[in-house]
Order: structure tokens, then C-alpha cells, then sequence
């Protein structure tokens, strides 16, 4: 197997003029850097990655700490930040969580002995000691957190009350008076937020918000069919249901139509996120948008920025964005004949 020496050697350089050429770390003349190019690709010379990154102090990798990459939203982000790694030149490592203390403690151990340049969390909601852990380590971070601010952390901005608002309202302006809402556990922030955008758009316009019609569930399918089907069993059923995310939804329309009612004729559905599946829902889904592209690239431009300038501690960013109505066919206007 070649070695640097042989590459030099066959180059008529030293190992010096060869480790610069390969790391780009200073200026090689072009006729050297072409003798050098010429020489390892004769023999066939690759670089260990691990003597790279000890030479130049990176290994071009990014650790990334989520809740989960089953969720269709944080999937969503994933890809968008794999890709953005992958044109910036950096390989990712993926952590799933569950919001587990000990595995967050495991993975970023982990993480900062593979030497990684710098780590993205991003949790919708974060375990009591999970920042203190966060805190303790010295690698570039940034943690996005859509909870209060608490002047250390990064923050996600997402406006989910005015999210909560769209929703609704867009029900309201098609003639619906009788809504219900499944909403995710209301401890949680982001769940929260919805659901006051739903109390206050239901109350701006002098409607009844029916306790009965209120379900408090999870995030996944299984918690809208099951709501769902709590909904279906009372005497007076509501003529739209708002729905806490895109997946919670689509449990919710598999409820209704196994019950032999359709969606929207029978009961509107509106969901959240508006994640790419949405679309294919039968029927396609009206939801709130957000970009999860942008979420994720956003991120990564902060991370890289920390990376490059090497700053211990940074100020706390605030990444915002702007919930926007998608308009499709799961909700029916009342208003028409």
C-alpha cells in the first residue's frame, strides 16, 4: 500500500508539499499540485481520514441528536440536513433519542470521540438536565428548541398559535361552527400553541368549544384513529376536526371512513406540518405549512458559522418562520349549496 513518502517521492516533493495538496492548507504552485495529483493517482494513494483530521483538526463530519427520525416531520429535516452536509462536504451522523437522558448522555459521548466538527440537537422537547449535558460539552453546538427561551439555547420560532389560528379560521370561513380538535399532549409546547390558536379562533367568533370535543393524544396515526373513534361514538358529532399534526390526520380519516362517512362530505379534516405524504391522503390534505427544509438548513449555516470561527460561548440564535395555509380538498365549505 502507498504512503505519503512514496507519493512524494514520485513527485519529487516532500511529505510536507504532498500533506498540503491533499488538506488544501496552504497555497501549492500548479505544476507542483499537478505533479502531486498525477503521483497519487498512479499509486493509487489514499489518505487515511483519521491522520487527515489530526493534520488539519477536522474530519468534515456533523453529529446530529433528534427525538426521533420516525416522525414523518423530523424525517423531513433529516434529509434536508444530510443533503446540506452532503454539498457542504460533510458526512452526518444520525442520534435518535426518545428524549431519554441517558441516551442523549451515550450519543453525545459518542459523538465527541468520533471528533466530530461541531453537533446539531434538535428535540422537540428537552429532558430537565438534558441542557446542563449540552452545556458541558466544548464541541460547536447548536441546540434548536421550541420551547421558552431560556437565554442558552437556540430557539425555533414557529408562530404555532397563529398556526392554530389558520386552521381553524379556514373552517370557520367555510361555514363550520360544530369543531373538535385532537390535539397532542397540552404539556407540550408545541402542542400548546396549536391549541390556543384553535381556543382563540373559535372564540374571536362567538362559537361553543365542547370540553367533549377536546382530545388529547400523541403525535402518531394510532392517537387520531383513536380519537377519532372516541369523537364517532357521541350523540352529536362535529361537522370538522383540527388536528394536531399531518399524521394525526391521517388516523383520523382512516376512523372515519372505516365508520362508512366520508371525508369531507361528512367531516372536514385539517391537518398540521404539511409534510410531503400530505399530498397523497385520500383525500389530499388541507394543512399549515411549515418548512422543513429550511428548519434544517438554517441550523447547519449557525453550526458551520460556530465551526469556522471557533467562538466559545455564542450568543443564543432565534431561527423564525411563518405558519402558511395549503389549501386541498379535506375540508368541505358549508357555505355552498
Amino acid at each position: 500500500m502507498a504512503t505519503i513518502k512514496d507519493v512524494a517521492k514520485l513527485a519529487g516533493v516532500s511529505t510536507t508539499t504532498v500533506s498540503h495538496v491533499i488538506n488544501k492548507t496552504r497555497f501549492v504552485a500548479e505544476d507542483t499540485a499537478k505533479a502531486v495529483w498525477k503521483a497519487v493517482s498512479e499509486l493509487n494513494y489514499s489518505p487515511s481520514a483519521v491522520a487527515r483530521s489530526l493534520k488539519v483538526n477536522t474530519t468534515k463530519s456533523i453529529g446530529m441528536i433528534i427525538t426521533t427520525s420516525e416522525a414523518p416531520y423530523f424525517a423531513e429535516i433529516v434529509l434536508a440536513v444530510e443533503e446540506y452536509c452532503y454539498q457542504n462536504g460533510y458526512s452526518l451522523f444520525l442520534c435518535n433519542t426518545q428524549n431519554n437522558p441517558e441516551k442523549i448522555q451515550n450519543h453525545l459521548d459518542m459523538l465527541v470521540k468520533k471528533r466530530v466538527d461541531g453537533i446539531l440537537v434538535m428535540c422537540s422537547e428537552y429532558a430537565e438536565n438534558s441542557f446542563e449535558l449540552f452545556n458541558a460539552t466544548n464541541v460547536p453546538m447548536v441546540v434548536m428548541d421550541w420551547g421558552p427561551n431560556d437565554n442558552k439555547s437556540d430557539r425555533i420560532l414557529d408562530h404555532g398559535v397563529e398556526g392554530g389560528y389558520l386552521a381553524t379560521r379556514h373552517l370557520i370561513d367555510n361555514g363550520h361552527r360544530d369543531i373538535a380538535i385532537i390535539t397532542g399532549d397540552l404539556f407540550k409546547t408545541i402542542s400548546k400553541a396549536r391549541f390556543d390558536g384553535y381556543v382563540k379562533a373559535m372564540t374571536e367568533a362567538g362559537l361553543l368549544i365542547r370540553d367533549e370535543w377536546i382530545l388529547e393524544n400523541d403525535f402518531e396515526p394510532e392517537a387520531g384513529f383513536e380519537s377519532m373513534n372516541q369523537l364517532l361514538k357521541q350523540d352529536k358529532l362535529p361537522t370538522a376536526v383540527v388536528c394536531s399534526c399531518d399524521t394525526v390526520a391521517l388516523g383520523a380519516i382512516s376512523a372515519i371512513t372505516e365508520k362508512g362517512l366520508s371525508v369531507p362530505q361528512d367531516i372536514s379534516v385539517i391537518g398540521y406540518d404539511n409534510i410531503h405524504n400530505s399530498r397523497f391522503y385520500a383525500p389530499p390534505l388541507t394543512t399549515i405549512h411549515q418548512s422543513k427544509a429550511r428548519v434544517g438548513r438554517m441550523a447547519l449555516d449557525i453550526l458551520f458559522e460556530r465551526i469556522n470561527s471557533g467562538e466559545q460561548p455564542h450568543t443564543p440564535t432565534t431561527l423564525e418562520f411563518y405558519p402558511e395555509l395549503v389549501i386541498r380538498q379535506s375540508v368541505r365549505n358549508l357555505t355552498q349549496a
